[in-house]
């Protein structure tokens, strides 16, 4: 089956809430993975959607192990899927739903794809936000990465609270995310899980976005990868996370 076929059955099944076809099963390498990503956002732009930015996935070592996954990923954020906490998502237009707890950057500045310093990354960061991922397992991550990939590696909706402006005094190893699950609390992490600091997730994907020719742009909306585990949603549940210093976001299957 070629890219632009591939590309069509994932938008099909984004459409109509199915699973990927076995028959894709094992068939993709990971860079053809990636260009088929590009290729299914292309199909969703020619329907009018937009493009709002880049998430990067399996940032932190306790996703990588859930996972069975030993490498970061990314995926790209539709304009349409970004929700503002607190928000209310349909329980029956989501399939098989996790989530995951991340911060939000807001670029101010654009970031040419190759080789990005830290410092280069860090200052490009506009404002921050605490948000969460809701997302959708279509494959078994750990059994065909590249196919989640091609499949825009899980993302379905990103929710943000209120975006604070990004100080140079911030040190984002050292912010803390508590997790809540119907009122209860479940884990609290740092941002030192992902990757040490979530600044090297934008340093990390920039370099990985110049090698397919691509870069990132002021205004874009980067999610830094999960500080924790990812959490399976059941209908009505109600999930939180407070991140400090930067507030809370939350949602509910409705």
């Amino acid at each position: 089956m070629q890219s632009a076929q591939i590309a069509k059955t994932l938008h099909e099944a984004y459409h109509t809430g199915g699973l990927y076809p076995e028959s894709l099963n094992g068939v993709l390498d990971l860079p053809a993975a990636y260009q088929i990503q590009f290729d299914l956002m292309g199909l969703h732009e020619a329907e009018g959607e937009r493009r709002a930015g880049w998430k990067v996935g399996l940032t932190a070592k306790a996703m990588q192990e859930q996972q069975g996954v030993h490498e970061p990923c990314f995926g790209q954020l539709l304009d349409s899927g970004r929700l503002a906490s607190p928000a209310g998502v349909a329980f029956d237009t989501l399939v098989s739903p996790g989530f995951e707890n991340e911060l939000c950057f807001r670029l101010g500045a654009d970031l040419d794809g190759g080789q990005v310093s830290y410092g280069q990354a860090r200052a490009a960061i506009e404002a921050v936000a605490p948000a969460m991922e809701i997302i959708e397992k279509r494959c078994v991550i750990g059994l065909d990465f590249a196919l989640s990939m091609a499949g825009n590696a899980q993302q379905r909706y990103f929710v943000t609270g209120d975006f604070v402006p990004f100080e140079p005094h911030h040190d984002l190893t050292a912010a803390t995310v508590q997790i809540e699950v119907n009122g209860e609390a479940r884990e609290t992490a740092s941002g030192s899980a992902v990757l040490g600091d979530p600044v090297h997730s934008l340093v990390w994907l920039a370099d990985v976005l110049g090698r397919y020719g691509r870069d990132l742009k002021a205004g874009d909306y980067i999610m830094s990868g999960s500080f924790t585990k990812q959490y399976d949603l059941a209908r009505g549940d109600h999930a939180r996370a407070r991140f400090e210093p930067f507030g809370v976001a939350e949602f509910k299957c409705l």
